[in-house]
């Protein structure tokens, strides 16, 4: 008898699902936006299109007057031109489209339970859910709407919107509180308050995010795109005034070749692939589960001088676990560890659970204890002390000075090395608590955070791209400074708060820098919202994710290198592919300008050096190559540039060395293939 056979479990794809250059569905929806773009009224958002657009129907409508089968042949691969520059946009287009529907089928039309003002429920359709109401969410159920937990605490299924299967912990009071519409509730009860109304929800905002939708071209895009305007506007009347100049050289100039020379001589390569280079940028970064709210943002990434890391999450693994006890005043270091392990007995936190684990396995204290002799005392934040009182006294273990206070309150008297242990375990990086018995100091327990493996050397790679990083820490100044020496941090700020961060921000701005930053809580969003590049946690609160400009639907701290990374790949893209554009209209002048001239001035075959077949196999190569180098380019403007640490300096260099030595010579090889399989067809003998 055979095993039954478990289902196979069915991937998760979330919004970051990746997907390839050559998935069918997305190049059908690419080749059918390549047609539909041909509207004018799309067309005329790209000028440089634009202008072989309007070349393309002169040139059709001159070969109808004056058919030819050259004529016909470069109005053919002029309007190839404008199909490839629609087919990269739409490209572009299709990826986030693709991901927008992946989001669409995570909403459901789901009921909601929804309090009434004396604590019944009814259930009603969740679009009728408003701001400001309560709903009940118990196992199974699909949150209903945005919104922040006000009671309960409750194990959530995200993997619809962050591709993520492993379910996630949100609870009431914290800044773990946001639940997002559309994901499942796993365990428990929760109450939730609505944040966002129908069609206003954080699900609606990433569709049209990610589709496109509210996309807007960036500053350097929009500079660039006047750049591109003013070379066009050049070369039209310089084309203009060829016609007369012919004449008078008694030369006749089809406006065929005319047309041909323009399109040549224009931007048309980084024309037709700046918008896609700007949507496929966002795209890159919704691969990371990082959802930009505009391109502004993800550009400004790329341009960033600061970032500002928590050192918590980010540059330490977040845990600090105890490490050793020390005895002062003539107490054993064991005598400390009894004292701490029965005061961490009830500290469920991962400081707490090390203290008892150390002490039970560097001293073996393992012995059981009735609980109901002991008393605990909570850690809070105003005491900034915990522990346990007995029949037989009391036990504080906490801050130094919060220690020293309670020790001095009870009659005691402070030992003189204590101040200085405590300096030096913090000057190590390491966080030290005093434990106390009654009137008497016993002793000391260091915590140590580790520093993340690999950290420096990526503060290295952003340090050679000439940007600072500045470690953010409550930690007090002794312990900040040892663990930004160990992670390598070029500065660091200690005992932050959210003024103080702000202020920070405030004084970098002012120095003409561009900063970003991470956050999760309601206290870091004015930082947020003053940075650049806000980068706020998915399992943040409400108020970070407003005050953000981005989004880590992963939560993870240290996402924001990445962010910056993505963000000079998409800068380097669009630099490269620009210098590409203009360096290769050199070898179009060389084709063009000696297969107009030649008959009147013999003497420009000299300009002829690539030995091309004839003046009109010359014109057609320029222009299928034209053409063509569109398709070729468009998985390097989706993919990007690859990236590598540097300072701009050697970006610069090595793009024109590449891109600009490259865009020279490539026209020359590829015009000259095409014009040898023109003469092997022997169409213009």
């Amino acid at each position: 008898m055979t095993a039954p056979t478990r289902p196979s479990a069915t991937p998760v794809r979330g919004v970051a699902s990746s997907r390839s250059l050559t998935d069918r569905t997305i190049l059908r929806v690419a080749l059918r936006g390549s047609l539909t773009k041909l509207d004018p009224r799309v067309q005329v958002r790209n000028p440089v299109m634009f202008v072989v657009y309007l070349g393309t129907i002169v040139t059709a409508i001159a070969s109808i007057v004056h058919p030819s089968l050259f004529s016909w042949l470069v109005t053919v691969w002029l309007a190839f031109t404008v199909l490839f520059a629609n087919f990269a946009e739409a490209m572009a287009e299709g990826r986030g489209k693709a991901q927008a529907d992946a989001l669409r089928r995570t909403r459901t039309q789901t009921e909601a339970r929804r309090l009434r003002d004396d604590g019944t429920e009814e259930r009603v359709p969740a679009t009728q859910l408003v701001a400001g109401q309560l709903v009940v969410c118990e196992a199974g159920d699909v949150i209903p709407a945005d919104g922040e937990i006000t009671e309960g605490v409750a194990s959530v299924d995200e993997s619809a919107i962050t591709g993520e299967s492993a379910p996630v912990i949100r609870e009431a009071g914290g800044d773990r509180s946001s639940v997002t519409g559309g994901t499942r509730v796993l365990s428990d009860r929760i109450v939730v308050r609505v944040t966002a109304g129908a069609g206003e929800s954080f699900l609606d905002r990433m569709i049209a995010l990610v589709e496109g939708a509210d996309r807007r071209r960036t500053p350097n895009e929009v500079a660039l795109s006047i750049l591109l305007v003013a070379l066009t506007v050049i070369f039209v009347p310089v084309v203009v005034v060829l016609e007369p100049y012919a004449h008078y050289a008694h030369v006749g100039i089809p406006i065929v070749d005319l047309v041909a020379l323009l399109v040549c001589l224009i931007p048309t390569t980084i024309g037709a692939l700046l918008s896609a280079i700007g949507i496929a940028g966002m795209d890159r970064m919704v691969q990371r589960n990082v959802l930009a709210m505009s391109g502004r943002a993800v550009e400004a990434a790329g341009d960033v001088s600061t970032l500002l890391l928590d050192k918590t999450g980010t540059i330490t693994f977040g845990n600090r676990m105890a490490s050793r006890f020390i005895g002062i005043g003539g107490v054993a270091d064991g005598d400390v560890a009894a004292a701490g392990r029965l005061a961490s007995l009830a500290d469920e936190t991962p400081e707490g659970r090390s203290i008892v684990k150390l002490a039970k396995d560097a001293y073996g204290l393992r012995d059981p204890v009735d609980p109901a002799s002991l008393r605990f005392v909570p850690f809070t934040a105003t005491t900034r002390m915990s522990g346990v009182d007995t029949d037989e006294g009391s036990i504080r273990k906490g801050a130094t000075e919060a220690v020293k206070e309670w020790v001095r309150q009870q009659g005691g008297v402070i030992p003189v090395e204590l101040d200085e242990l405590s300096a030096s375990i913090a000057r190590e990086g390491a966080t030290p608590l005093a434990v106390a018995a009654g009137d008497r100091v016993l002793g000391l327990i260091e915590l140590r955070d580790v520093v993340k493996a690999g950290i420096r050397e990526r503060f290295e790679q952003l340090r050679a791209m000439g940007i600072r990083t500045v470690m953010i820490t409550g930690d007090n100044p002794l312990t900040a400074s040892a663990i930004a020496a160990e992670a390598g941090v070029d500065d660091f700020l200690a005992e932050a708060t959210p003024e103080r961060k702000l202020e920070l921000i405030r004084e970098e701005q002012a120095d003409g820098k561009l900063v970003a930053m991470t956050g999760d809580g309601t206290n870091d969003a004015p930082a947020l919202a003053q940075a650049d590049v806000g980068v706020a946690m998915n399992s943040g609160t409400v108020a970070a994710k407003e005050a953000a400009n981005m989004i880590d639907l992963d939560s993870s701290p240290t996402k924001l290198i990445d962010i910056v990374e993505v963000g000079k790949q998409i800068l380097i893209t669009r630099g490269a592919l620009t210098t590409f554009s203009i360096a290769n209209d050199l070898a179009k002048y060389f084709a063009i300008i000696p297969a107009l001239f030649v008959t009147a001035y013999p003497g420009l075959s000299v300009l002829n050096i690539m030995h091309l077949h004839s003046p009109e196999s010359a014109i057609l190569s320029a222009v299928i190559f034209n053409a063509l180098v569109i398709v070729a380019l468009i998985p390097l403007a989706l993919r990007g540039v690859r990236f590598r640490p540097s300072s701009a300096r050697s970006i610069i260099r090595r793009n024109v060395f590449i891109y600009g030595i490259g865009g020279v010579i490539v026209p020359f090889i590829g015009i000259k293939l095409i014009d040898l399989v023109l003469a092997a067809t022997r169409a213009f003998s």
